[in-house]
């Protein structure tokens, strides 16, 4: 299996089964990520390292206002789309396999966590996978401790508060906060 073919099975939304060849090819890209982002957080980098190491890590380049405080996880890596002057801080983990799209000026802080992988509900399917993206607009910031979920899109602007739990969109230009996260306010 190729890594496009795996990438669009994955991007299609399609379940991916345990112990199935997708799965498999799963644990290979992991290898990879593994070893990539132990080099990214076993030292001190110059920032113009750092972006080189994060877009081999993604399989393309970032920008040069793009910025990363280590350290950083993620178990793929190559479904990780970011855009413009992004900033990634200290303790962030990324479970990429659905996709992560991040756009312009998005700011990710402390200890977030972005997962787009779900486990099928009936206890004899456990191990079968389902993915499903997550678009983060432009503008977007992300609190520290905060977790969104697979296939959820925050929209432009929008803010999501420290330690929430995002379960469901977020209309731009917004704070949400809590667990589940709902509205707070609108900007």
């Amino acid at each position: 299996m190729e890594l496009h073919e795996f990438l669009e099975h994955l991007n299609s939304g399609k379940p991916v089964q345990g112990g199935g060849d997708i799965h498999q090819f799963m644990h290979t890209v992991s290898q990879e990520a593994l070893r990539l982002t132990s080099e990214i957080n076993g030292r001190y980098h110059e920032p113009e390292e750092l972006r080189s190491l994060f877009s081999r890590l993604i399989g393309q380049p970032v920008d040069e206002g793009f910025g990363l405080f280590p350290p950083f996880y993620t178990d793929c890596g190559k479904n990780i789309h970011i855009g413009k002057r992004v900033f990634i801080n200290a303790g962030c983990k990324f479970q990429d396999q659905g996709g992560i799209y991040m756009d312009d000026d998005a700011l990710i802080g402390h200890n977030v966590v972005l997962a787009t992988l779900n486990h099928a509900m009936p206890p004899k399917d456990r191990s079968t996978m389902i993915p499903a993206p997550i678009h983060i607009g432009k503008r977007v910031w992300i609190g520290a401790n905060a977790t969104v979920l697979p296939g959820v899109t925050i929209g432009d602007g929008a803010i999501v508060a420290a330690g929430a739990v995002v379960t469901r969109n977020v209309p731009e230009n917004t704070v949400v906060g809590g667990v589940p996260a709902r509205i707070m306010r609108h900007l």
